[in-house]
Order: C-alpha cells, then structure tokens, then sequence
C-alpha cells in the first residue's frame, strides 16, 4: 500500500505569515479591542471603575506610545507623562479608598490617547502591534522593554 505524501509547502505558509504581518488586524479584532478600551475609560469617568478598568488604561497608554515610536501615530512625551501622572493618582486613590476613577481632566486625557489608540489598530500593520505587545509583555514581567535588536539577512 503507498504512503501518503506529506503535504508540506512550508515556503506558501511563510510567505502567506509574511504578508498577514504587514497587513493591519482585522476590523472586527480591532473593533474588539477598542471596544474594552472605552468600556474601561467610561467606567472610570462615571466612578464605577475598577483595577482592571485603570490597568487597562494604563496598558493602552503605553501600547500607544510603543506604537507611536514605531511610527504609527504620535504621542509626546508630555502627553505621555501626563498621562502616567494620571494613571499614578488614579491607582493611589484606588488603593487607598477603593475608589477607581478619572476626574475630567484625566478623562480627556485618556479619551484622547484611546482615540489615538484606536487609529493604530485601524491603521498599524500586525507585525508592529505584535513588537509592541510584546515589549509591554515584557515590561510587565520586569524585563527591559525595548525592542529586541533584529537579526539582518
């Protein structure tokens, strides 16, 4: 009886990987993710936060800043500190009174980095969402957070 060939075209899935990589994610994924994004800002602007609404915050602030050096969107440095300086009082407060929450300014603030946010997702090719989801990963583990340095052909 014959055996079966292997179907392997290893060189069709690399190049098909290649091409996903360069294209943004898809709408729906995007749409996802912006969607938790505002949920957590409007909870936090009502009062009604949580931990998870400021960590969520805090998380996009810095994928939107990664994405920005990568040359996906702008974000300065003040805006970037600003909004860290936001996110600083808004987790004091929590821990201290269980209070989760934004005052307007902070809300405007961060309704503008979600905003920003949800542009990158729209506009940002897989691979550089990928670089800066993992140099996040990497930041919350408390390695460094900079890009690995790329191997060159």
């Amino acid at each position: 009886m014959a055996q079966p060939i292997p179907f392997r075209n290893t060189g069709a899935a690399r190049a098909r990987h290649a091409k996903a990589m360069l294209l943004p994610i898809a709408r729906q994924v995007a749409d996802d993710l912006a969607l938790r994004v505002h949920l957590s800002l409007d909870a936090l602007r009502r009062g009604a936060g949580s931990k998870t609404d400021a960590q969520t915050l805090t998380q996009i602030m810095m994928l939107t800043a990664y994405l920005a050096e990568a040359g996906f969107g702008a974000m300065s440095r003040e805006e970037f500190h600003a909004a860290d300086q936001t996110a600083s009082a808004a987790f004091g407060i929590g821990r201290e009174r269980d209070e989760w929450k934004l005052d307007e300014a902070g809300f405007e603030l961060f309704a503008s980095i979600a905003t920003n946010y949800d542009r990158q997702l729209h506009r940002a090719p897989l691979w550089a969402i990928t670089e800066a989801s993992e140099r996040l990963d990497r930041f919350i583990a408390g390695a460094s957070d900079s890009a690995p340095v790329r191997k060159r052909a």
